[in-house]
């Protein structure tokens, strides 16, 4: 079972399980201010779940590098769309300031 540390926390969870889904049902406040209350719970359409992994996880779908593409994303920053993204193996998630999480600085 591959081990996901996100926001200080440590768990697992079942390979190809879907991100979002895993650090919501762990306690990761995966979401910026009002984006915990705005957001499309998991369609891949808001981009407010951005996150950065680093670790296995599955290739991109073109919902997360369309939705990326878009301001305030930037396709050339290492982001990833939490609710379009599969854990294949090990992985360590950081997320950033302001309201997508597309800020310079980490929040956690």
């Amino acid at each position: 079972m591959p081990q996901v540390t996100a926001q200080g926390k440590n768990f697992t969870c079942e390979t190809g399980a879907n991100l979002r889904q895993v650090l919501l049902a762990n306690g990761v406040d995966l979401y910026n201010g009002n984006a915990k209350f705005v957001n499309c719970m998991g369609i891949g359409t808001c981009g407010t779940c951005a996150v950065q992994i680093e670790g296995d996880v599955s290739a991109p779908n073109w919902k997360d590098i369309a939705r990326r593409s878009f301001p305030p994303h930037t396709s050339s920053r290492n982001l990833r769309l939490a609710c379009q993204t599969k854990v294949l193996g090990d992985i360590t998630v950081s997320k950033f300031t302001a309201f997508w999480g597309q800020g310079l600085d980490r929040s956690w």
